[in-house]
């Protein structure tokens, strides 16, 4: 791990730990054990080539479903989320500082996974409240409760590189498509080696996470984090191993 990531580690894991300095009306309705992670593993499947992430909860994993709001600004996003030691250009993205985190998330106002249709019925744009994985590079924010956001990204810079199944939003986020599944308290997602440069040997944390979508505030990131409701190791500190 370099040393701008661990000291960023270290600075977003105090700030998780601290009080919150800006409300979340909305968290709350979402705090249940269905969020509550008791456990968490990735194991390197060589029968398959892929590394398969899991979240074990004390509620049922996926139950509770973000509430729709009506709107892309403002909508509200449920995580599942892996934070690694990945590097960006590990899952395709140009090369960029921050944390790389595999994110399994529900959202019912919007859609942005352009390549997939993940409710199977014929329509790519009306099933963002079915549980699907992003890959989003995460920064410490301190104008969002939850200290981090997403990173924004320039798309009119040449030097800028999404995927091609990223949803074209301003940040850095991709779609990759891999299979997510809910088997009572676990969710589990499916990442073939290829698609992380054979890396199979990296570290990770796991947290779960209230974000909210801002389309009109330019003091506001355009996709924050407002509440974590539970961290796998405590602080952030990123001490699994993928095993093999």
């Amino acid at each position: 791990m370099s040393i701008v990531k661990s000291k960023l580690l270290t600075l977003i894991g105090l700030l998780l730990l601290s009080v919150p300095l800006i409300a979340c009306e909305y968290c709350a309705d979402y705090d249940s054990d269905d969020f509550a992670i008791r456990s968490t593993k990735a194991h390197y499947d060589a029968s398959i080539d892929s590394v398969i992430f899991e979240i074990a909860v004390s509620g049922r994993a996926g139950r509770t479903l973000a509430r729709e709001t009506g709107a892309l600004d403002g909508a509200h996003v449920l995580g599942y989320v892996f934070p690694t030691t990945l590097v960006s250009t590990d899952v395709g993205f140009s090369a960029t500082d921050g944390i790389v985190a595999l994110a399994l998330t529900s959202h019912p106002d919007f859609d942005n996974t352009p390549l997939w249709d993940e409710d199977l019925d014929g329509d790519y744009e009306n099933d963002g409240v079915v549980w699907h994985a992003h890959w989003v590079v995460l920064g410490q924010d301190e104008r969002v409760a939850g200290g981090l956001s997403v990173k924004s990204a320039d798309l009119a810079d040449s030097a800028v590189t999404l995927p091609p199944s990223a949803p074209r939003m301003p940040m850095y986020m991709d779609s990759p498509g891999f299979n997510v599944a809910l088997s009572g308290k676990t969710i589990r997602v499916i990442v073939p080696a290829n698609r992380i440069k054979r890396k199979t040997g990296f570290k990770f944390d796991a947290v779960t996470a209230f974000m909210r979508v801002n389309m009109s505030n330019e003091a506001l990131p355009m996709l924050g984090v407002y509440k974590v409701y539970s961290v796998a190791s405590g602080g952030l500190s990123l001490p699994y191993q993928v095993s093999r």
